[in-house]
């Protein structure tokens, strides 16, 4: 039983980023390679975010414990609703770092605006996600 659902978990995963790959793979032959930058980009991006967001003294201590406990949980195999249910699985994940995001916006903008490493159409995205 076991075994069996860790391979449907190790087939979502693939099937998912199959997918992710795909998506980004018809941007660039589409001609449109910013749009695919910032599309294979934005995870990795997020991730950079949030160490230096955590690193960053003026973040106040309140926001830094939200991005703290964002990352574990983000990291864990197993969620409120588990990765391997598709679409359901994933927006629990994006619906917290929505709400970190938003919340770190509200207090400083310009210090997101700062230390985001990707490009700006997915630093666009991020300050729409988070209501600016």
């Amino acid at each position: 039983m076991v075994a069996t659902v860790l391979e449907w978990v190790f087939y979502a995963v693939g099937a998912l980023l199959a997918l992710y790959v795909g998506v980004v793979v018809a941007f660039v032959i589409a001609g449109r390679r910013e749009q695919a930058r910032a599309l294979a980009g934005f995870v990795p991006d997020c991730v950079v975010l949030f160490s230096r967001l955590l690193r960053d003294k003026r973040l106040p201590r309140r926001h830094k414990l939200l991005v703290a406990a964002l990352i574990p949980y983000l990291a864990m195999p197993f969620d409120l609703i588990p990765d391997f249910v598709p679409v359901a699985g994933q927006l629990d994940d994006a619906v917290l770092v929505a709400f970190v995001l938003r919340r770190v916006v509200r207090e400083d903008p310009d210090l997101v605006r700062e230390l985001w490493p990707g490009p700006p159409t997915s630093l666009a995205f991020v300050l729409r996600l988070a209501g600016q």
